[in-house]
């Protein structure tokens, strides 16, 4: 591990902690160091848990002031866009409420009340699930606020509100990509059919996913953009604060037996051992689960600086060629997350975009 990621890991542990206990490594961090630490932590998405850790150490050992200017005005940027997107879910379960429609958020914002600072874990698009009722309010957004609505999505339509894209699932996974996804979405709708808690959003009560769902959607989703192209730090400081809050909560036999079942049973142990090792979660807040240190140390270098960093091309053929080479490159990680043979995958996944051409170029 760099001496970079290290110090990240250290301000990041410090947040979730509440106390820093790495106050030594900072010692000699020079200027140039710190940008780097500064860079690392806004490209995995976890700038502001940096900056909370920031406030745990010596003034001595802080980084200049400039750059914590810098880093204090984008983290603004956050708590600014949290509390629009706040705003926007608001609105959009009163609009929901009117109709009699229930109204359940996966991921984000739901996640971020796990945070030690709700408002510091970036938020990009609301994701929502309608109890099977997408269909419906898709027309009742389209017809009573005129919003356009993109049904070329490959598991949920898109619209926005107030600038804020909305992802209104159908499904909780593409179905149409892999057989283990199709096998998985029976589950989640067995699980999704009884939410969590309800949680007040702007004065209006939203639901939030029950434990056993949110850990399988959590897992799936971290695994299948894992092996798609790449995950960040936040994902992985996403399923540790969920695993520190809600352990005694999942039903961790049913949850290894599907994570077993879809292929993926090793990234899980990997992203239990990324949080145990490195971010300070407690060992016994999780089951007993099988150690391979290459393997772990392969993923996390992965997350932190993945194999394939091409940025995308324009044009058809170029996207084509280019997630092409990026499947290929990639294909490790596919065989550590899907119980799918590469060919038939890849066969399944070309007929899926062969028949929503527009998702390939997306």
């Amino acid at each position: 591990m760099t001496r970079t990621a290290e110090r990240l890991f250290a301000l990041v542990r410090a947040t979730l902690r509440g106390r820093m206990d790495d106050a030594a490594l900072f010692e000699g961090t020079d200027a140039a160091l710190w940008r780097e630490i500064y860079d690392l932590s806004s490209a995995q998405g976890v700038l502001a848990q940096a900056w909370d850790g920031i406030q745990f150490l010596p003034e001595a050992v802080r980084p200049s002031k400039a750059l914590r200017l810098q880093w204090a005005v984008n983290v603004d940027r956050i708590e600014n866009t949290y509390r629009r997107q706040e705003r926007a879910i608001a609105r959009l379960a009163a609009f929901y409420r009117e109709h009699a429609i229930p109204m359940m958020l996966l991921k984000g914002y739901g996640l971020s009340l796990f945070y030690p600072v709700p408002e510091h874990r970036p938020c990009g698009d609301i994701d929502i699930w309608l109890f099977g009722r997408q269909p419906e309010a898709d027309r009742l957004v389209a017809r009573e606020w005129g919003a356009p609505v993109d049904v070329h999505k490959e598991h949920h339509t898109t619209f926005d509100v107030d600038g804020i894209m909305v992802e209104n699932h159908y499904d909780f996974v593409n179905t149409q990509t892999h057989a283990s996804n199709a096998r998985l979405e029976r589950l989640f709708k067995q699980y999704a059919a009884q939410p969590g808690e309800s949680v007040a959003v702007g004065g209006v009560a939203v639901y939030l996913p029950s434990e056993q769902l949110n850990a399988l959607f959590l897992l799936r989703h971290a695994a299948v953009h894992f092996a798609a192209i790449n995950i960040g730090l936040r994902h992985v400081v996403d399923w540790c604060v969920f695993v520190a809050h809600c352990h005694g909560r999942v039903d961790w036999t049913a949850l290894y037996a599907a994570a077993r079942e879809a292929g993926m049973v090793r990234f899980l142990d990997c992203l239990n051992a990324v949080c145990i090792d490195y971010l300070g979660l407690d060992a016994p807040s999780l089951p007993a689960f099988e150690r391979d240190a290459e393997l772990e140390k392969r993923v996390l270098d992965e997350i932190l600086s993945p194999a394939f960093s091409d940025e995308r091309p324009e044009g058809l053929l170029r996207v084509v060629r280019f997630k092409a080479r990026r499947w290929w490159t990639n294909r490790w990680k596919h065989r550590l997350v899907f119980d799918e043979g590469l060919a038939g995958a890849f066969v399944r996944s070309a007929w899926a975009h062969l028949k929503r051409p527009q998702s390939i170029a997306k």
